[in-house]
């Protein structure tokens, strides 16, 4: 009996032990809404801001899973355990209002990558996902000059920057000939992202062009296209900076991607925290919108991006 009760003990405060900091330092936590390569970099931004920061813990964090549910209650868990602020991607900002309000009638709460405007949240740092969709827009055009038809690719389709990166490459590309015929979601379930291509592959032969909307698909799209023996028949516009789509941009296979900066958003959200915890919020805009610029990466200027990238991730 002794040994159960000291095991139950154990397990009970296994994350408090985990989140306890010497000397009561502040907890400041980014919270991702799945396992990807993209979260490298803002991890990387976290770890920067962490040495200007030696006063405050940072902590970065990913759920179980990428749902909602998993994601929500770990959150719970954090601020259960001890942390001053987070910063969250949600996965699900529609059906997590109550929960990102219960989050934020505790701590302050910020968002990065998928905003939650509905709730409670102090502030957004991250992507304009609206101009993101417009650039991709661009690259399509430049590629696709006599039009074409293309299906878009992405992990959540509920999520605000899937529906505003979709609805930014729709209003760019409107009256140019190129129709976005419809978006696959594959719930950040990689083997899925990989079939929904596939899939197109063979049922929709029509498709001359295919859109990656989250980090992940342009990659599932390589394989895809690499498998079917059909790498460069088809114009591919992507999202982010995977080794893997950098490579086919700098190989002539995709046109380019659009790229954000969320090692941006894991170096200025921590001190946006920070200050916020100090009783400086001069930081939050009257919008309460921190935009950090997109762009372009094409065969022109792939070398000097991924050489840029490369010193970031090792620094």
């Amino acid at each position: 009996m002794r040994k159960i009760l000291l095991a139950g003990i154990s397990t009970a405060f296994a994350l408090s032990g985990a989140m306890a900091i010497a000397d009561d330092k502040k907890q400041l936590v980014f919270v991702v809404n799945a396992a990807s390569d993209f979260w490298k970099l803002a991890e990387a931004g976290v770890k920067k801001a962490q040495a200007d920061l030696p006063d405050y813990e940072l902590l970065f964090r990913y759920p179980a899973q990428g749902t909602a549910a998993l994601q929500n209650a770990l959150m719970d868990d954090l601020v259960a355990a001890g942390a001053d602020a987070i910063m969250i991607s949600s996965v699900d900002p529609k059906t997590s209002i109550d929960a990102f309000n219960r989050i934020a009638a505790q701590i302050p709460l910020f968002t990065t990558d998928s905003d939650a405007p509905d709730s409670e949240r102090i502030a957004y740092i991250g992507s304009s996902n609206v101009a993101a969709g417009e650039q991709a827009g661009e690259i399509a055009k430049t590629a696709l000059p006599d039009g074409g038809k293309c299906m878009g690719f992405v992990g959540f389709l509920g999520a605000d920057n899937a529906v505003e990166r979709i609805q930014g490459f729709r209003d760019s590309v409107a009256g140019s000939g190129i129709e976005l015929v419809d978006v696959r979601g594959d719930d950040v379930d990689f083997a899925r992202a990989r079939s929904n291509v596939d899939d197109v592959l063979v049922a929709n032969p029509e498709i001359n062009c295919m859109v990656g909307f989250y980090s992940y698909n342009p990659p599932k799209i390589y394989e895809a296209l690499q498998a079917a023996g059909k790498l460069g028949q088809i114009t591919v516009i992507a999202f982010d900076e995977d080794p893997i789509t950098l490579g086919a941009i700098r190989d002539g296979h995709f046109s380019g991607t659009v790229v954000q900066q969320p090692y941006e958003w894991g170096l200025q959200g921590m001190h946006l925290m920070a200050k916020y915890l100090s009783g400086d919020a001069s930081g939050i805009p009257d919008d309460e919108l921190i935009i950090v610029p997109t762009k372009i990466i094409d065969a022109d200027n792939v070398d000097a991006f991924e050489a840029d990238l490369k010193a970031k991730i090792n620094s």
